[in-house]
């Protein structure tokens, strides 16, 4: 615990110690100010360093690109492998664990140690490893690569501790699992086959024990060959060969038949009897044609064989139908007895596997559920009733069912904001699922004691948010919202749409919300806001709607100071920026030229419509098209209840609406707010003049980029946004890296189709998927670090005679391009060779989906020197300051960031005030104060005020970050109004009125004087002032190589800090108001823009990110969390006894062969066959190791385990002494017999005869 004093005389500032950097902060520090200021600031800081601990807590959503599934049929647990290497566990309703190999190999195969609490993976790195899933967080025991050959198959018996291991040249080897050391028993390929056979059978693609003698094992080759090995004498019992490939095999539950899947679509039984053929083929899909030859069909990839007592068996396959039938969905196929039913699945099915009662495969099956893993679902299926339903699914697999746009999190929310939220939610549910329990039920889960309401809003690119409960470490939904119920459906091909993206118009850019009020807040990429509010009853509503034309004339380039803190506050020249009036909802207005003007992107519904109980659209602002130039995509939102306002601003302008007058209080170019106080020089000049000739090069470059290649590129880019990659065979392309990015062919081969300068550019060190999503002339955006600069909104394609054509397009609207969605930005950054990071121009104007930088068409000579300013863009060395950097001569200044609160708008002002605090790109703090009427009456006929410019302050990169703070320290909250319900019945008796919530400072402050302290955060620094004094009391400067993507002041630990995501990847906590570093972890490099569109911090210490297209991962760098995670976490395990084995009865065991005398240990051992050659697999330790499973020891769970195998131990034992029991009597009664036949022989001598 540190405690910081500091003694202010108002007219000087100092850093305590010398670790906080320079003070100094421009010109509004060190000035005397007549206002009362605290002559004292005593702040007892209470965070230290051991408060703080990075870990990751539980990921949420469907596995991204499943490539494997296994289930343990005792512990009723779950396992799906991914691309990637993850392996995600599922149990009941919050039993959900996710492991990741550290090689990052895709998962080819999982195989459950049934009932021991152990799962085998084999990875495309033709490595096994075995995991300990007897500890909440699963570890690996053992890993064993193979170095010679690849892993195609594996099979584990149940109650076996031998691993069948089948390679790609054919061999079989088996594995100890206790050990994970090869065995010297090898079955090889060539001893498989008969000597006459001249070819190579192929890979192993089946293995499995025979159910009726567990020393017999079928191998299945993919030629089609298929060979029964007798372990024991080692050679084959039987060879079939037959000319279809193998996809799978499935045995009858008595092992006198099995089943196999082929390649033509077919299906063959065949009996042990007589393997010379099948003694039944059938095309379940292939129609017998007019010629009299079947369709041929699909290979049919797998098949299950599973035997029922009261019924006919069960043959569920997937694949197989014919080729005919082409754009049929994905099918799986249940034949049971004569009925066949074919159920058709969203996606494609990576693999499925039927839920059977009994673990034995000598037993009859009963299986009563069939689990189908697909491409982007998990579906369960019932097989106890006819029309086999599905189960209602309890985990949040459809995070992604539209692609995710945007996050928001928040944590200690109001208790009743959930329940209401759930019940609201439940009333859309759909229907029709099995009434049956789900059967994946394993493990234990229980609320932990550290809960509280914390909720997750997703934005998605069809315009819908989702409402999630996140409490407790799980995530359920709670109610899902529709923006775009709000306007009418545009027509494809008609008017604005045609001109506009039909693909994803109301995509959800950011959100804002107010838990205790209930007011909501959506920005859709077509530059519009929807203002919500929450109501429990349905009504009928007619949404206003209010159109903005926020759109700067001037091109305004900006001269850097010769001091960065201390600028030149000179009054600049005369603008004339557009006058920036309310213009009523008209259907559009169109130049002479035939020019859109005056009109917006999408259309209001302007009629009642019923809305149902929940959020209901109250009022849409939408920006408008000026002069053919399409709106600019809003960058910064704020709204407060309180005071009935909201402010949003993109990279033109700042607007200010009043949502319960619904008029607009404010809409001015970010220029116009400084007044006489703009601390840069500014020139100006007039567009219209150069318009067409100056960007000559970029027409030329757009016409023939656009013209050669326009279907070309819109194939490509959308398959890069597609949600999920183009699976790859891994079988046939195992030599990729399963995480590796595709590129299309299409950019790479053909110079043709990139302009000029991009093409010139190959050889850099950028990737071409960089350029295809980045570069100007695809999605309209300039934001490619290397880019010829465009003018912002201007014409694209020269002028004819015929006067401006209708292609135009601005930035804000690219000639075609899906929702820039968080999900879909699989995208490679260009990546400086010494830092390691993206370069900050890029990674911001693709995080903020907008233009954020105005490219001045001044530069009329084609050879603008693209080499030039390539390396000035990857070069780190200079400044990154607002005020000094070269590189941003040419910057259209950006509202990033806004915040309504009580504060201190100048220096003179005693008492704190409504104030609107604006952040902007170049790094600029502006105060605006408000004058709001308090009355109820008066607030809705009385016109709030805004007065003029306050403080201008001052700080290096672009601001993200407004808080408060009252001189002890304490978070000050902004105001906000007690939700009420807007439709709830009028009661006369008590008039409905507004109850506001203020927040004063602490009591304790009194001593300390009036004041208040702000915190302000941008990408490269922090910085906290004392308000109203406005003096700078610390400084700290975060990076100097990279810069923030996320900051937010949170609570953690009863106290307060600072955190801050970089782009480098660092995640790093300040205390306030002190700045002292308190962690700074290398977590998360950034590889692409889902992360840093996604990342949020919230309060208790806890953030979460999109980790992939599918899925959220919530991590925590609270130590206390980190230290309650266990109790929080599920258990994967629990102690259950196995299921005893039917008795076979007499007749069965005597002539159903003698499977229970089948030693494996005596000929897989040692002793029996030897030891494997070591170059064939290196066996890893672990790192769970021994010491994994002393944790898995301890506890109840531990315990239970032990007392398992004492009485395993204990069993053995008696059951020697009954061996020796026995031995003992045989041995009495040869001895009785002995001693009697000697009786018999002497007793009819006499004594003296002996």
């Amino acid at each position: 615990m540190k405690k910081f004093r500091k003694v202010l005389d108002g007219l000087t500032t100092s850093s305590p110690g010398g670790t906080m950097g320079s003070p100094s902060c421009g010109s509004a520090a060190g000035t005397p100010t007549a206002a009362p200021t605290p002559k004292e600031i005593d702040v007892q800081e209470t965070l230290v360093s051991e408060n703080f601990q990075l870990c990751k807590t539980v990921r949420h959503g469907f596995p991204y690109q499943p490539t494997a599934l296994a289930f343990d049929p005792v512990q009723k647990i779950l396992a799906i492998g991914s691309r990637s290497g993850g392996v995600r566990i599922l149990g009941r309703p919050g039993v959900d664990c996710y492991c990741q190999h550290e090689s990052g190999a895709a998962v080819l195969q999982l195989q459950f140690l049934v009932n021991e609490g152990a799962l085998v993976t084999a990875c495309a790195d033709d490595t096994l490893h075995l995991w300990n899933l007897r500890q909440r967080r699963p570890a690996v025991l053992h890993s064993l690569k193979f170095n010679r050959e690849r892993i195609t198959f594996c099979h584990l018996p149940f109650q076996s501790k031998w691993l069948y291991v089948g390679t790609e040249r054919g061999n079989t080897h088996i594995v100890n699992i206790e050990s994970f050391i090869l065995s010297g028993y090898v079955i090889m390929w060539n001893k498989a086959i008969e000597l006459s056979t001249k070819t190579h059978p192929g890979p192993v693609v089946h293995l499995s024990d025979s159910p009726k003698d567990e020393g017999k094992l079928l191998i299945g080759f993919e030629s089609g060959t298929i060979v029964q090995w007798d372990l024991r004498v080692k050679k084959a019992d039987f060879r079939i060969y037959y000319d279809e490939a193998i996809h799978s095999v499935g045995w009858h539950h008595e092992g006198k038949q099995f089943m196999c899947s082929h390649s033509d679509g077919s299906l063959t039984m065949w009996n042990l009897r007589n393997t010379t053929k099948p003694f039944q083929v059938t095309f379940p899909h292939g129609k017998i044609q007019k010629d009299g030859r079947k369709e041929s069909c699909k290979p049919i990839l797998k098949v299950e064989y599973k035997t029922c007592r009261n019924s006919e068996p069960f043959i569920i396959f997937s694949g197989g139908l014919s080729y005919d039938k082409a754009g049929r969905r994905p099918t799986l196929t249940i034949m049971h007895g004569k009925a066949i039913t074919v159920l058709e699945m969203d996606y494609p099915i990576v693999e499925f596997m039927a839920l059977c009662e009994t673990p034995y495969n000598n037993e009859v099956q009963e299986p009563y559920a069939v689990v189908v893993l697909l491409e982007k679902d998990l579906i369960v299926v019932d097989l106890t009733q006819s029309n086999f339903p599905v189960f209602e699914n309890p985990y949040p697999m459809d995070i992604h069912e539209s692609p995710v746009t945007c996050t928001a999190y928040f944590a200690e929310c109001p208790p009743d904001i959930i329940p209401i939220l759930y019940s609201i939610g439940a009333k859309h549910k759909k229907t029709g699922y099995s009434q049956k329990e789900w059967p994946i039920a394993g493990g234990t889960w229980t609320l932990g004691s550290h809960t509280y309401p914390e909720i997750i809003i997703t934005g998605h690119a069809d315009g819908s948010i989702k409402f999630w409960d996140a409490s407790a470490i799980t995530l359920q939904m709670l109610y899902k919202l529709k923006t775009s119920k709000a306007f009418e459906k545009p027509k494809q091909g008609e008017g604005r749409a045609a001109e506009l993206v039909e693909e994803d118009p109301f995509a959800v850019q950011m959100v804002s919300w107010c838990p205790q009020s209930r007011i909501f807040c959506v920005v859709g990429i077509s530059a519009h806001i929807i203002l919500y509010r929450f109501s429990k009853y349905d009504a009928n509503t007619q949404i206003v709607s209010l159109e903005v034309r926020l759109q700067c004339e001037s091109e305004d380039v900006i001269s850097p100071s010769e001091n960065e803190n201390n600028p030149c506050f000179t009054e600049s020249s005369s603008h004339s920026p557009q006058p920036h009036q309310q213009h009523p909802p008209s259907p559009g207005s169109r130049t002479p030229e035939g020019i859109k003007d005056s009109i917006p992107c999408l259309k209001v519904k302007d009629r009642m419509v019923r809305v149902p109980p929940g959020y209901q659209a109250e009022l849409v602002i939408q920006l408008l098209w000026v002069d053919g130039e399409p709106p600019q995509q809003i960058t910064s939102l704020d709204v407060n209840s309180a005071y009935g306002l909201l402010a949003f601003g993109n990279c033109n302008g700042l607007a200010v609406v009043d949502y319960m007058q619904k008029t607009i209080l404010l809409c001015v170019s970010t220029l116009d707010l400084y007044g006489a106080a703009d601390p840069y020089q500014r020139l100006t000049r007039s567009p219209r003049r150069n318009r067409q000739s100056t960007s000559e090069f970029c027409m030329r470059g757009l016409s023939n980029f656009y013209s050669d290649s326009k279907k070309r590129i819109r194939t490509s880019y959308q398959s890069l946004t597609e949600l999920s990659d183009n699976q790859q065979s891994i079988d046939m392309e195992r030599s990729k890296s399963p995480t590796s990015v595709h590129y299309p062919t299409s950019l790479h081969n053909d110079p043709r189709v990139l302009p000029e300068p991009v093409a010139s550019l190959r050889a850099s060190h950028c990737s071409p998927v960089f350029y295809l999503l980045d570069n100007d002339h695809v999605n309209g955006h300039c934001t490619s670090p290397t880019s010829q600069p465009c003018s912002a909104g201007k014409p694209r394609v020269p002028m004819g005679p015929e006067g401006p054509r209708l292609t135009r397009r601005g930035p804000g609207r690219p000639p075609f391009r899906k929702a820039q969605s968080a999900a879909c930005m699989e995208i490679s950054l260009p990546v400086s060779h010494t830092e390691g990071y993206a370069s900050r121009r890029a990674m911001l104007q693709q995080l903020h989906g907008v233009t954020m930088y105005s490219h001045d068409e001044h530069h009329t000579s084609a050879p603008y020197c693209w080499s030039e300013r390539e390396s000035r863009e990857n070069s780190f060395s200079r400044s990154r300051s607002s005020s000094v950097s070269s590189i941003d001569r040419d910057t259209k200044e950006a509202i990033t960031t806004l915040q309504f609160g009580e504060s201190y708008g100048r220096k003179t002002d005693a008492v704190p005030t409504p104030c609107l605090w604006v952040g902007t790109s170049l790094g600029v703090v502006l105060l605006i104060p408000m004058s709001i009427p308090t009355d109820q009456e008066e607030r809705m006929e009385e016109p709030v005020t805004i007065g003029p410019s306050g403080a201008v302050l001052m700080l290096k990169g672009s601001v993200l970050r407004f808080s408060f703070l009252d001189c002890m320290g304490a978070l000050l909250q902004s105001p906000y109004e007690v939700w009420r319900d807007p439709n709830a019945p009028e009661d006369p008796d008590r008039p409905r009125k507004r109850k506001l919530v203020h927040f004063s400072p602490s009591s304790s402050q009194d001593t300390c004087g009036d004041g208040h302290l702000a915190v302000v955060c941008s990408e490269r620094q922090a910085k906290v002032f004392l308000l109203p004094s406005q003096s700078c009391l610390f400084v700290h400067n975060i990076t100097e190589s990279s810069f923030v993507l996320r900051a937010d002041v949170v609570s953690v630990s009863n106290s307060v800090c600072l955190a801050c995501f970089c782009a480098n990847g660092h995640v790093m906590t300040l205390s306030l108001p002190s700045l002292r570093p308190l962690m700074d972890i290398n977590y998360l490099p950034l590889t692409d823009m889902r992360i840093a569109r996604t990342f949020c911090f919230t309060n208790g210490g806890q953030a979460l990110y999109l980790s992939s297209p599918t899925e959220i991962q919530r991590i925590t760098y609270s130590q206390e969390m980190c230290d309650n995670l266990q109790e929080m976490l599920g258990e994967l395990f629990t102690p259950i006894e196995t299921p005893e084995a039917q008795n076979r009865g007499f007749l069965k065991g005597f002539f159903g062969g003698n499977a229970n005398t089948f030693d494996r240990e005596e000929l897989f051992g040692e002793a029996a066959a030897g030891k494997a050659s070591r170059s064939l697999a290196q066996h890893i330790p672990g790192q769970g190791g021994m010491e994994g499973m002393k944790v898995a020891a301890s506890g109840v769970v531990g315990d239970l385990a032990r007392a398992r195998i004492a009485l395993d131990e204990r069993g053995q034992r008696l059951g020697e002494l009954e061996e020796r029991t026995a031995l003992m009597m045989t041995s009495a009664e040869t001895f009785s017999k002995h001693a009697h036949e000697l009786m018999l022989k002497c007793k009819d001598k006499k004594w003296y005869q002996f």
